[in-house]
């Protein structure tokens, strides 16, 4: 396939794949397509394929290859699909966030305290805080520690959740006022009188999401 019949395809790939994948096309050894979509990823036209990459095992076998990769984001692990083509393989990369987005979000979890284990459902987290390098949720009824991270629970909970600093994620639902705090930032006030700061980084996605 000749980059001109690889460009041919360029709008018919954007239309069918997910505005966030990135796809890369090689042949004949080297990369000669690469459209990074939303993934920071490090591919460069004319980079030689290495071998044991995920277009290398497409190109060796001729057939399609799935599995989680590491070859283009530097210390992340992203979801990767190969197809063969004459000469090469067209490589499809999605963010691993993006593939658990995809799934149900969860409708419970489970949280500890001291040695009893609690399945909590989701609508009844006020809020949920990192501190210590340990995860923990608040509910009316208590405090419980959790093992997931707050970078996966931002990706296992659903919208009515959102993240307002790197140590909390609040339930939109539980918030009862926005007022502003004496450095000009939001503070917000859930109905258990808790108080949560929201950084400057998370300002702009807080204040579309909430709409003010």
């Amino acid at each position: 396939m000749e980059l001109k019949d690889v460009l041919k395809f360029e709008t018919f790939w954007m239309d069918w794949m997910p505005a966030e994948a990135a796809i890369a096309v090689a042949r004949d050894g080297d990369y000669v397509y690469f459209r990074s979509g939303a993934l920071n990823a490090s591919i460069r036209i004319g980079q030689p394929v290495e071998r044991g990459s995920i277009a290398s095992q497409v190109m060796e076998s001729g057939q399609r290859v799935e599995r989680q990769v590491t070859d283009f984001l530097p210390g992340e692990t992203c979801f990767g699909i190969g197809y063969p083509i004459t000469g090469g393989a067209v490589v499809v990369l999605l963010s691993s966030a993006y593939i658990m987005k995809q799934k149900e979000p969860v409708a419970f979890l489970t949280g500890k305290t001291e040695d009893t284990w609690h399945p909590v459902p989701v609508e009844d987290i006020l809020y949920i805080e990192s501190q210590h390098k340990k995860t923990w949720f608040y509910t009316e009824e208590g405090t419980y520690s959790t093992a997931y991270t707050l970078k996966q629970l931002r990706e296992l909970l659903p919208d009515t959740f959102l993240a307002v600093h790197r140590s909390y994620i609040v339930n939109i639902r539980c918030i009862r006022e926005i007022t502003r705090d004496i450095s000009s930032g939001f503070l917000l006030k859930l109905k258990d009188e808790a108080l949560l700061p929201v950084s400057q980084n998370y300002t702009a996605d807080v204040r579309k999401r909430l709409g003010f």
